[in-house]
């Protein structure tokens, strides 16, 4: 099968996050099945660059200028997000249409955020599979952005979910959320991400103590995740402070960025007053290789997120054999079995979060276990090779017109954790936030299709609109 993958985040370049590891480990794992594998990614300088690694052909498109007109009233609405949208899916739909008519690609895949394939489903007929991973209409509202730009943005990436042959998701909770608050009646095939175990496994000669002065004498508990409230950034302080008062042979240690200067405003003075600096390290952002070396010379891995879908960052650490100490968010019991594979706290809670580290610390078998099973499920069904072959069934089952019926994946609710549905005040208020704001958006776009004629015209309302969306 030919199969193309428009993603405008792939590693080295542009490989800031979970979509663009994704995408890196799904195009290898193609690769290796026998499949013609194209990759249209972005680029950070302007032009068109074409490289092959194991198998897998890249295109890397820049262009500059070409849209500027068109996104002036977005630009002045302060649409940042949705300007990213139509200019990442404008200059994959060149780079991917000139390859597309060379030789024809029998399929398409796509994140739906970043609204890679908006245009190319748009413009062109080829079977598409979008797969979610973060959907701004349900994680947008957590970021200080504008209305004008959440709605945009929405219904940018709403254009190639409507448009897509095959809807996948990376987690039955994602699949759930898309359905239930996107209004999505297509059905959503759930097929997990992936990861190369051998890729991962390789010794790389970090050495993190040299590298990073992490000490040799200490149980190392690490978070490696941007540094914002979504990932629960915000309540590390007060977890970190008790553990470390009770514990005098743990240390701290976090990578990521800090994009909103979260970690050198707040935590840092905070370490600094307290003189911690022998315990807590901040690593900044490192590459993927020193994340990996850090999880094999860590104790305890900590994912305190607010939302959550199937996130590399625990896939990472269930391959290093991690005990790892995660909130009960999202898709994270499908990951994550409590007291068999890690420990579940409660999403935004920071007691029950020192509570599991505790337990954690001190029970030196549980670690052990966990660590192992963790290990065992990613073996067991979370390789790179064998989602590639869950993707490669459901993209052949539309070809051949039998299209295959998802399958649900049912999660056993953890009786320690309490009821998940219990948020707090916080996110409840949140999520009605949410619902209004997308709400919102789906009047928006019943308004644009009501008078448009086509997709194709559709788009040229949602790149040339902008000025008159309330903020």
């Amino acid at each position: 099968m030919r199969i193309a993958i428009l993603s405008f985040e792939y590693p080295p370049d542009t490989g800031f996050g979970g979509i663009g590891t994704y995408a890196y480990y799904q195009a290898r794992a193609l690769a290796k099945l026998g499949h013609d594998v194209h990759v249209f990614a972005g680029a950070t300088k302007p032009g068109v660059f074409h490289s092959e690694h194991e198998g897998v052909k890249v295109t890397r498109i820049k262009r500059e200028g070409a849209l500027s007109g068109m996104l002036e009233n977005a630009r002045k609405a302060r649409a940042w997000w949705f300007q990213n949208r139509v200019t990442t899916s404008v200059d994959a739909y060149e780079a991917f249409a000139k390859a597309h008519a060379k030789k024809p690609f029998d399929f398409v895949e796509a994140p739906e955020c970043g609204a890679d394939a908006m245009v190319t489903t748009t413009l062109l007929r080829v079977p598409t599979a979008i797969k979610f991973h973060s959907p701004a209409a349900l994680i947008m509202n957590i970021y200080d952005t504008p209305k004008t730009d959440r709605v945009l943005t929405t219904f940018a990436e709403q254009l190639a979910i409507n448009q897509a042959a095959v809807l996948t998701s990376c987690s039955q909770f994602l699949a759930d959320e898309v359905t239930n608050k996107m209004d999505e009646g297509k059905p959503i095939h759930v097929v997990p991400n992936g990861i190369d175990v051998p890729l991962f496994d390789r010794d790389e000669g970090i050495d993190v103590h040299t590298r990073f002065g992490l000490p040799k004498d200490k149980k190392i508990i690490f978070f490696a995740n941007r540094m914002e409230e979504r990932k629960g950034i915000h309540i590390v302080q007060e977890m970190v402070q008790q553990t470390l008062a009770k514990y005098p042979d743990i240390a701290f240690a976090f990578a990521g960025r800090d994009l909103f200067g979260y970690m050198e405003k707040r935590i840092l003075p905070w370490v600094k007053d307290h003189q911690l600096q022998s315990r807590f390290f901040y690593l900044g952002q490192i590459t993927l290789p020193e994340v990996r070396a850090c999880l094999k010379k860590s104790s305890i891995f900590l994912i305190p997120s607010l939302w959550e879908n199937c996130p590399y960052s625990c896939l990472e650490a269930m391959t290093a054999g991690r005990a790892i100490v995660s909130s009960d968010c999202g898709g994270m019991p499908e990951l994550i079995e409590h007291e068999r594979t890690g420990v579940l706290a409660k999403n935004g809670n920071p007691a029950s979060f020192v509570a599991a580290l505790e337990r954690m610390i001190e029970d030196d078998k549980l670690r052990e276990r966990c660590g192992a099973a963790a290990r065992a499920e990613v073996e067991k069904r979370l390789t790179d090779v064998a989602i590639g072959k869950r993707s490669i069934d459901v993209y052949q089952s539309h070809l051949d017109k039998k299209p295959l019926v998802p399958k649900r994946v049912e999660v056993a609710k953890p009786a320690a954790v309490g009821d998940v549905a219990k948020e707090t005040a916080e996110l409840r208020s949140r999520l009605a936030k949410a619902n209004a704001e997308l709400e919102a958006g789906r009047l928006r776009e019943a308004e644009l299709k009501a008078n448009r004629r086509s997709w194709a015209a559709a788009l040229m309302q949602v790149v040339t609109f902008g000025a008159s969306t309330p903020k």
